[in-house]
């Protein structure tokens, strides 16, 4: 009798624990995206959800999403700078009737 209480507050105390990490887990990608100031933090914050009810990998993939920002692989690449602003004064030169045709 003693042992059978003893297992049930037991079991109550790990489906608690249990209760408090997914409370804890769901919602961490979307409070890291909306802390970074990510432009889709709210997407993030549902996947992370649909990851934890899952199990799945997609939390996983939510918080790696709130680490990146969009246009941000690639962005300090000077050559990628330059090409850039080399079309974009091509487009000008164009639009203003200063190209060659």
């Amino acid at each position: 009798m003693v042992l059978d209480i003893f297992a049930l507050i037991v079991m109550l105390v790990l489906i608690g624990v249990v209760i408090g990490i997914v409370v804890f887990l769901g919602p961490l990608p979307g409070r890291i995206a909306k802390e970074r100031g990510h432009p889709q933090a709210d997407a993030i914050k549902v996947l992370g959800w649909i990851g934890v009810i899952t199990l799945g990998a997609s939390w996983l993939v939510a918080l790696v999403w709130a680490h990146f920002r969009p246009g941000e692989i690639g962005a300090s690449d000077p050559q990628l700078s330059k090409r850039i602003s080399d079309l974009e004064n091509q487009v000008r030169q164009l639009t203003a009737g200063g190209g060659e045709s």
